[in-house]
């Protein structure tokens, strides 16, 4: 490896880039997809290169095709050749050794990711708080948004980018609790707008607003919350959570506002104490639910519909794959949660199915609801839109059996 040299520094947070001294590495729109996969692999994996079998199945596992090992070669020979293009020196890029696929190269690699990691596990090995605080930060510092977002719809890639979601948060949370303690608010207001600005549906505006608080700043405090709540409105139809409220109120006491403000978020604040979203309860319950409800409606008529949600492989098929079911029925949970009323109930009836009792909503009303939940659960990853779909039936039909979901006994349906 020479050092004369520039550094290849690579980013895969946020997006993929890749710069090479002061040029930034461009590559042709005739690109092909597979070439530049096997690039973002060979790179993320530079340390400990990637086993052709783990390789093979990163890259071809949905294509189906007779001969992958042809392909891996081929897919190989355009990425050497798409590099050149590029601008970069000619060198055997690839090592190949006793069946690992290496990444090789004339000249120092710098990944931001990988980077990331480091930084975490030298803070796991140091007992100095103020050390490990300032490593750290750094991370957060490093992290710019989702592990390679345009390979979000492939396994590997989205088990990386879940982790490294947890890891970022887990940091951040740490961090400012430290600095909050600290009173070093501007840099947990920093460190938060940041987190705010990559997961604008995470509510880390609570904490800017906790830090603009501390520092007497109100005004701005109460100008984000107003602009969280407009943004939650508009992009899902529902209300900040119930600590954001609370503070919202907390400030208000503390500053002068217009009266149309408070007429704005007074339905919000009147329910201050009681949960928001649908109520998650065990099937056992939901089947109880049911039945009252059932009863209920032969009385005064109301219109009460029942939404099965199920995960797919994106192509119709149950998805089989457990790790990445565990990470989209988790978030499907949450998203039924956020996005669907109080007086509405759900309940998992399956690892890939979710129930929904949807009490005085209209059949043409049904649609709009899974849009909803479904805009909710691709807010990040919009590829996610794909491994949804629905049935929805009137429970009248449910009841006198012209519906494809039945209660067959006690714990069937």
């Amino acid at each position: 490896m020479s050092k004369e040299l520039p550094v290849l520094k690579v980013t895969m947070l946020g997006r993929f880039s890749v710069s090479w001294g002061e040029k930034d590495i461009a590559f042709k729109r005739t690109t092909s997809t597979k070439a530049l996969q096997l690039f973002q692999i060979l790179l993320y994996t530079k340390e400990t290169g990637i086993q052709r079998t783990r390789l093979l199945d990163y890259l071809y596992s949905r294509d189906e095709l007779a001969d992958m090992a042809n392909n891996l070669r081929v897919t190989s020979h355009r990425l050497k050749k798409m590099l050149v293009d590029a601008g970069m020196p000619e060198y055997d890029y690839i090592q190949i050794k006793k069946g690992v696929y290496k990444w090789n190269s004339p000249m120092e690699v710098e990944v931001d990711a990988l980077e990331l990691k480091k930084l975490i596990e030298e803070s796991e090995a140091t007992e100095d708080i103020r050390t490990k605080m300032e490593l750290l930060t750094k991370a957060c510092r490093i992290y710019k948004g989702e592990f390679l977002p345009e390979l979000s719809g492939e396994d590997w890639a989205l088990l990386e980018s879940v982790e490294y979601k947890k890891v970022y948060e887990k940091a951040l949370k740490e961090v400012c609790d430290y600095k909050k303690v600290q009173k070093e608010y501007q840099s947990v207001l920093e460190l938060s707008k940041s987190a705010s600005e990559i997961y604008p549906f995470d509510e880390w505006q609570s904490v800017m607003m906790e830090a603009l608080v501390a520092m007497n700043r109100y005004k701005e405090a109460i100008q984000i919350y107003e602009d969280t709540a407009k943004f939650f409105f508009a992009e899902l139809g529902i209300s900040p959570s119930e600590k954001m409220m609370e503070q919202f109120k907390e400030m208000s006491e503390r500053v002068s506002y217009k009266p149309q403000v408070l007429k704005d978020i007074r339905g919000g604040l009147k329910e201050k104490y009681e949960e928001k979203g649908a109520y998650y309860c065990s099937l056992p319950s939901f089947r109880d639910t049911y039945r009252l409800v059932t009863r209920i409606i032969e009385r005064n008529g109301q219109s009460v519909y029942l939404m099965l949600v199920t995960i797919t492989d994106g192509k119709g098929r149950p998805l089989e794959n457990k790790e990445r079911l565990k990470v989209l029925s988790e978030e499907l949970n949450h998203t039924i949660k956020c996005s669907l009323r109080k007086g509405d109930s759900y309940t998992r009836y399956s690892p890939n199915q979710f129930l929904i009792l949807l009490v005085g909503t209209k059949q043409e009303n049904c649609p709009q609801i899974y849009d909803r939940i479904t805009k909710y659960f691709s807010r990040e990853h919009k590829t996610w839109a794909q491994y949804l779909e629905y049935y929805v039936s009137s429970i009248v039909d449910v009841e006198q059996k012209k519906s494809k979901i039945t209660f067959n006994g006690q714990d069937d349906l």
